[in-house]
């Protein structure tokens, strides 16, 4: 069993409170669906789990992992801005992440979001949603325990959007352990929701 824990988070940004007093406790198989309006912390409580940011008071644990690794070095973190290299193509890119996260299914990543007829296409030539299902591919390419995802529905037309839905659903039935921030409804019920409240 593996559990993902916080307790008495509190953080700022830009000498401002963001949110203070969070708590959960996320176990094997299991999605955290974080809500709230804009500004009111989803972002960076993502990037805490990460480990991009500091929390000014609490912690953060993962227990049942890999002790020799960070929390970070466990996750996928997908945010807002594209991890794409635009002179690369489609394969390319993810060649490079598989490279970098030690390993790869180059055909599982394209298969993932129907990637295959632009596996050669550059990446700097692709449209929006394109780019999306780009960067969610790595969700595929290499296994992690934890998966943090930031708005991942933004850009994905509803094939797009079925395919992550079905990439999050085997993810969490492998025993893996999801937090995800979004507007939009995912077609998956969330074992919790955390909502943050307007930041202050």
């Amino acid at each position: 069993m593996v559990q993902l824990h916080a307790d008495s988070l509190a953080c700022q940004r830009g000498g401002r409170t963001v949110f203070t007093d969070v708590n959960f406790t996320l176990s094997s198989g299991q999605l955290l669906e974080l809500r709230g309006p804009n500004g009111a912390g989803k972002s960076s409580l993502l990037r805490l789990i990460a480990g991009l940011g500091e929390a000014i008071s609490g912690q953060i644990t993962l227990a049942g992992g890999n002790g020799d690794l960070s929390i970070g070095q466990q996750a996928h973190y997908a945010a807002h801005q594209e991890a794409i290299k635009a002179p690369l193509t489609v394969a390319e890119n993810l060649k490079f992440w598989g490279d970098f996260l030690g390993g790869g299914d180059m055909a599982a990543a394209l298969a993932a979001f129907d990637l295959g007829a632009l596996a050669d296409y550059p990446a700097a030539l692709l449209s929006a949603g394109q780019k999306r299902r780009l960067s969610l591919a790595r969700l595929a390419l290499v296994p992690r325990l934890l998966w943090l995802l930031d708005e991942p529905t933004v850009g994905l037309d509803a094939n797009s959007l079925d395919r992550l839905t079905r990439l999050l659903r085997g993810h969490l039935s492998g025993g893996g352990l999801a937090v995800v921030a979004t507007h939009a409804p995912l077609d998956l019920t969330a074992d919790a929701t955390l909502v943050l409240g307007t930041a202050r």
